[in-house]
């Protein structure tokens, strides 16, 4: 059913059309128009206002045309990471697709925005039955999940949903992501003559790498990390430094956990501040909630029907990473991220093969048919 050579040309199209985070403001229009071609209702919220993007979120909603059918959504974003602009993609004999090399390629997270186009213009072109289908597509994913975060929930409405937002095999259900907290640390301690008088001062450097030292950090169980991930202090050699900044994170798909971890870093570094004389201040936020989903869950059971349904066999797998899955799961919808094929994303080696973006199409037309009644 998928027109191979349109999806091509729609997702060539599509990552040709600058979108760094933040830049947001050329793709909009370009997307409004194509799902207003395909008699699509588009709403805007006030994103650009809220968050300083270059566009608002769109959500665009397909209407039902059969009866008892449920509601479901699909979520792509329509921003890249850096280098993003004047991508020449390439298309190679094999069916695999790079950029030029000096850029990325833009498939995350425009692969999930062609399967979209191509999904629409097959249930036209097919006449196939659909219940409510609406389409999410946030600006500032790569900024932290921010489109996301100011999305106004009172333009959803879905039963359950997917996010196309995922590396792996097609089959890949990602059920499970994490809760993020990003930390900001301060160590101050006594500057002093390194040379002259060294013992009258308090080196901030070296409380902070003690407290370091102290706490788990890395792989802390298969649910849990923690990383500090930038250390800045000291001016001189000659000065003992009393100032040091740091930024960590920690992550679990346990809430409990990631405060577990958050609270043992603290204390590292608050017993060892005082342990030496030092101060310290420690500040947590959590940047997105986790969610995790089972089998006995609706929106799990119904992407394991359309896996199967391409005679392919679901992998249920949990990630390390968010997605804007995470934001939208924590407004009420069951969402979950569907694995693109996409690979080597965020690099200049980025790449997805065309045989992935015709199996997203099958896989999102067979979600839609999961969600008939009488399936």
């Amino acid at each position: 059913m998928i027109n191979r050579e349109r999806l091509l040309q729609t997702f060539l199209q599509l990552v040709q059309v600058d979108s760094e985070t933040k830049h947001e403001g050329k793709i909009a229009p370009f997307l409004k128009e194509r799902f207003a071609a395909l008699d699509c209702e588009i709403q805007e919220d006030n994103a650009m206002e809220l968050t300083g993007h270059g566009a608002n979120n769109l959500v665009i909603t397909l209407p039902s045309n059969y009866q008892g059918a449920e509601k479901i959504y699909f979520t792509s974003h329509m921003d890249t990471v850096k280098p993003g602009v004047n991508i020449k993609p390439v298309v190679h004999e094999d069916g695999l697709i790079t950029s030029s090399g000096d850029t990325i390629l833009g498939a995350d997270d425009k692969a999930g925005l062609a399967v979209m186009l191509e999904i629409l213009q097959i249930i036209q072109e097919q006449k196939l039955p659909h219940g409510q289908i609406q389409f999410v597509i946030t600006v500032g994913e790569e900024s932290g999940l921010a489109g996301a975060k100011v999305l106004d929930p009172q333009l959803l409405d879905a039963k359950y949903g997917f996010a196309l937002d995922s590396n792996g095999k097609i089959g890949d259900l990602i059920v499970a992501a994490p809760y993020q907290v990003r930390i900001w640390i301060t160590v101050k301690g006594k500057s002093a003559h390194a040379g002259v008088n060294p013992e009258d001062g308090i080196s901030a450097i070296q409380v902070a790498s003690k407290a370091i030292s102290k706490m788990p950090l890395g792989r802390i169980d298969f649910e849990t990390t923690a990383n500090i991930g930038q250390f800045h202090g000291g001016e001189a050699t000659n000065v003992v430094c009393d100032q040091v900044s740091i930024l960590a994170e920690a992550r679990s798909i346990d809430k409990k956990k990631v405060e577990k971890q958050v609270q043992a870093m603290k204390e590292a570094f608050v017993q060892t501040a005082e342990e030496h004389g030092a101060t310290v201040d420690f500040q947590a936020q959590l940047m997105y909630p986790g969610f995790r989903y089972t089998e006995q869950d609706l929106v799990v059971q119904r992407a394991k029907a359309a896996v199967k349904a391409m005679g392919k066999e679901p992998v249920l797998k949990a990630s390390g990473g968010g997605s804007d899955a995470n934001i939208i799961a924590s407004y009420g919808i069951p969402t979950i991220n569907l694995a693109v094929g996409y690979e080597q994303i965020h690099t200049t080696n980025e790449r997805i093969h065309m045989d992935r973006l015709v199996e997203t199409a099958q896989l999102a037309l067979q979600l839609i048919q999961v969600a008939l009644p009488n399936r």
